[in-house]
């Protein structure tokens, strides 16, 4: 009798002991729902965010995973920061300048007027404290950001018509992004943001008269060359765009160290490969927009020392009204003196053949 009662015990904890294990393993696996303000399809944009989904879930080997949801299948583009806010979405991949309608501030972490170039501007963000300044004000908004991604400059905008001057662009319906469109604002432009899906559509039915949307590559894919002939240099808005990774604060604090630390290399690696694929695709893009019929345009010196004028100007009246946008354009510019230096010394400088 002894005997047998023991077995059954033994076959009872091994049974226990099993679903404990298989608990705990289950309990180890994460899954995060990511809405995405950029198709999965879109060049670099929407590329980016879908490898690292796949980064993540290899280097987790599966017990991690950030599910890429396309643009309004959770929620709109346009309404991501708000969802990752209130935990309606575990979390985003955006770019900070979305969100500059909630805090201006954020708008500096993703692309600055006349500002760094993609080596310079993660120098910043992961050296000089960029990231850390952005996370402060995501953490006031219960969500946890970190930049995840970076493109190469973006072109100037696309138009039907040449423009000669800027005068042209008073009362023109243009979409722009971020802080450039507060400078196209200053000279008269009506601008507006619209979300990545919705832009080709405007164009098209007159909505907006030209807009600027990203680099050669990506526009290429988006087929503005269709409908506006005149292309315009250099991106003086966009010398660089970082991508983000947004995540519920309350999400964020209950990951395991070992996966926030697969996600910060994840997104390291992409900044890295971003700029790297970013640099690699533009030529060949740009010989095939000439061969559509695309004329491209260089914006003269005294247009940009113009637009550069306008930018610095507005950056000071911002920093005068909010003390967060002040402090990430002061540590910004700081750092930018300081690294000049750098830059003048260890780089050859373009000149022209």
């Amino acid at each position: 009798m002894n005997r047998k009662f023991n077995l059954v015990l033994s076959a009872a904890l091994c049974t226990m002991l099993g679903l404990a294990f298989w608990s705990t393993s289950a309990a180890a696996k994460t899954r995060l729902k990511m809405a995405s303000a950029y198709p999965a399809r879109l060049v670099q944009l929407g590329t980016l965010g879908k490898r690292l989904e796949k980064s993540v879930k290899a280097m987790s080997g599966g017990d991690l995973r950030l599910k890429f949801f396309e643009p309004r299948a959770l929620v709109p583009a346009l309404e991501v920061f708000d969802a990752v806010k209130s935990g309606a979405v575990d979390a985003g991949w955006s770019s900070p300048g979305f969100w500059q309608s909630r805090e201006r501030a954020l708008a500096l972490f993703s692309a600055v007027p006349f500002g760094p170039e993609a080596r310079e501007y993660g120098a910043w963000l992961f050296y000089g404290g960029g990231e850390k300044l952005m996370q402060e004000i995501y953490a006031e908004h219960d969500i946890h950001g970190q930049i995840c991604g970076v493109i190469a400059p973006e072109a100037s905008g696309w138009f039907r018509r040449e423009i000669k001057s800027l005068e042209e662009f008073k009362g023109l319906k243009v979409r722009f992004f971020g802080l450039g469109a507060l400078v196209m604002q200053k000279l008269g432009a009506d601008t507006q943001l619209l979300a990545p899906g919705d832009t080709y559509p405007a164009l098209e039915r007159g909505v907006i008269d030209g807009l600027e949307y990203s680099q050669p590559a990506i526009d290429l894919q988006q087929g503005f060359h269709q409908i506006a002939k005149h292309y315009y240099f250099p991106g003086w808005h966009q010398q660089a765009t970082a991508l983000e990774l947004l995540v519920n604060k309350k999400k964020w604090d209950a990951l395991s160290p070992q996966h926030k630390a697969i996600i910060n290399e994840a997104c390291r690696a992409n900044y890295a490969l971003g700029m790297a694929e970013g640099e690699a695709i533009q030529s060949k893009a740009l010989d095939e927009l000439r061969a559509k019929g695309v004329k491209f345009h260089v914006w003269s010196d005294a247009i940009l020392s113009r637009l550069h004028a306008e930018w610095l100007k507005l950056a000071e009246e911002i920093s005068a009204e909010d003390a967060k946008f002040a402090k990430a354009w002061t540590s910004l510019k700081e750092f930018r003196a300081s690294y000049s230096q750098w830059d003048k010394l260890g780089y050859l400088k373009k000149k022209s053949d």
